[in-house]
């Protein structure tokens, strides 16, 4: 087993708490294969016949995509991976990405997902902080990989998904298909410690370099079975669908790691386009989708959205950004069916709160703690808030925040982790409120919130207000730095097809809003924008449009006196 240096963990006096409900207790001690748990296992109680997932015709059952899974470990193994070596798999949606992350975890390696959006200054720096002993990548995802060679600082095995063998192997790279073929489909499978490293996630890498999260054997295995029975509720026979990427943190979780734990199938989008969703849904009788709030929003414009039969679905979901009470109550009118929210991050692995723990959506509400989490809101001074009190969100539980090489670039994410870990809670830099019934309410994050003229205001209950005027098809609340406020509200304004921006219409966006908002909460400035920038997963780039804002050449101030 290759062993992980003590300086690749921070001090274990700055790891949070740990808690685990008492029904998955089992997975937090002794030793655990994953793939065995969440692969093997199902073809020895007899379901290797069913399908586990089906990609546009094809239809691959549990016990060829162990087969393939076991070839992919036999290529590891031959390519000199062990236990604990990283493996980073940038890869498109395909059968071939889960087949290769069992392989990996079979092997006992841990496996390192890679955006397929990252340049090659992204992909160079992981592969070089992870240390990547083997890289198997898309041939259509090669581009920035070729670009990024010259900077890699270890010899990592290149394992190419596609393309023509001798191309590859001419540039010293590894020939998926031939390696695949010639390899056995029978695999012992390495045990790991419930404590030994289980999967490494980074984050997206928006405000700074990618953060590498480590989570443990225990981790993978406890959320993976708390999100499926306390959210999805999958069983065999159903089918998760939805267009995630699974080399996106979010949409690995979701697809190679929780429908597996239930034994249920998944159907995998190469691309979102609102038709292609639509068209899949009805090919492969999906009962669960996961979606982005932009995602159902796109759905709902489709003026052919009743032409496709989805009665399969039995829930949808979303997480990733706000969904508002706006496109909830839009797509209820339309479907007949709610949306379940909920929140999670990349330094908790998935998934800590849902709406699901309720029998019916709280609007606008990001759910409550799943089982197993522990969730409090304090204010600016560490006292508890009070129901409906703004304040920062702490959590404890089955997941946690643990940064990967915490003491390279000047013990800069050692830093962080100080900062990020209060008397054992997790600050996931969330400003959130909570009621008296335990609902809790994104705010937004803490380097978002907005202190005007001595207020601290939250842009999601501004956004809110504005978005449910007709004419707003997506808004974000930014604060601008201001001599006399501080900071001024800014709102920057998507607006539906039809509507042109105006002084008048300003006016009237923003007066629509005092029946839900105080006069100090309200914009003093409104910018009408052609699309509000997002991420890919669908989060508002508030940095770009601060950053941005003086590049404005229209900024109406409304008038609502």
């Amino acid at each position: 087993m290759s062993k992980i240096p003590a300086d690749y963990l921070p001090p274990k006096e700055l790891w949070a708490g740990y808690t685990a409900p008492e029904e998955f207790k089992k997975f937090t001690s002794g030793q655990w294969n994953i793939a065995e748990e969440f692969l093997d296992k199902h073809v020895k109680e007899g379901r290797g016949d069913q399908v586990a997932i089906l990609f546009a015709d094809q239809k691959i059952t549990f016990k060829e995509l162990l087969a393939m899974s076991n070839k992919f470990a036999n290529v590891l193994t031959k390519l000199g991976v062990v236990a604990q070596d990283r493996v980073g798999l940038r890869l498109t949606n395909m059968p071939e990405a889960v087949a290769i992350n069992f392989g990996i975890m079979k092997c006992g390696a841990i496996p390192v997902p890679i955006s397929p959006l990252w340049a090659k200054e992204e992909v160079a720096f992981v592969l070089n902080n992870a240390e990547f002993k083997a890289f198997a990548v898309s041939f259509p995802l090669m581009a920035a990989v070729e670009a990024a060679k010259p900077e890699f600082e270890f010899p990592t095995k290149i394992i190419v998904v596609g393309g023509k063998p001798e191309d590859w192997e001419a540039k010293g790279c590894v020939a998926f298909g031939k390696e695949m073929a010639a390899a056995s489909d029978q695999f012992a499978n390495v045990k790991l410690s419930a404590d030994d490293i289980g999967a490494i996630l980074f984050t997206s890498g928006t405000t700074g370099q990618p953060k590498g999260c480590v989570h443990f054997v225990k981790e993978v295995l406890v959320e993976s079975n708390l999100v499926n029975k306390y959210v999805y509720k999958l069983k065999p026979g159903d089918v998760l669908g939805g267009s995630a990427p699974v080399s996106f943190a979010a949409g690995y979780g979701t697809f190679c790691m929780i429908p597996f734990a239930a034994g249920s199938a998944i159907s995998l989008l190469p691309k979102f386009t609102p038709d292609d969703m639509m068209s899949t849904i009805v090919k492969h009788k999906i009962t669960v989708i996961t979606g982005l709030p932009t995602a159902y929003r796109k759905l709902l414009e489709m003026p052919n959205f009743n032409d496709y039969d989805v009665s399969s679905i039995r829930m949808y979901t979303t997480g990733g950004d706000a969904l508002t009470g706006k496109t909830l109550a839009m797509w209820q009118a339309k479907t007949g069916m709610p949306i379940w929210e909920g929140l999670g991050g990349t330094e908790m692995m998935h998934l800590v709160t849902s709406n699901t723990m309720s029998d019916i959506p709280m609007p606008d509400s990001i759910g409550k703690a799943l089982p197993g989490f522990e969730i409090k809101v304090v204010r600016e001074d560490g006292t508890t808030a009070g129901p409906g009190e703004v304040g920062s969100m702490l959590i404890k539980g089955p997941t946690a925040t643990l940064y990967w090489k915490p003491y390279i670039q000047e013990n800069k994410l050692l830093k962080t982790m100080k900062k990020g870990i209060k008397d054992g809670y997790n600050m996931m830099g969330d400003a959130v409120m909570m009621d008296k019934d335990g609902y809790i309410f994104f705010q937004a994050r803490e380097d978002d919130m907005i202190k005007s003229s001595g207020f601290r205001l939250a842009p999601s209950e501004i956004e809110d207000a504005i978005i449910r005027h007709p004419a707003v098809r997506d808004d974000a609340v930014v604060g601008i730095p201001d001599e006399v406020l501080g900071q001024k509200v800014v709102a920057m304004v998507e607006l539906e097809p039809g509507y042109t921006g105006s002084q008048e219409l300003a006016s009237e966006v923003i007066k629509s809003c005092l029946d839900v908002l105080g006069m100090y909460k309200l914009p003093r400035e409104v910018v009408f924008m052609e699309s509000i920038p997002r991420t890919p997963t669908g989060k508002i780039l508030k940095k770009i449009l601060r950053k941005d804002y003086p590049e404005y050449p229209t900024k109406y101030v409304p008038k609502v006196k």
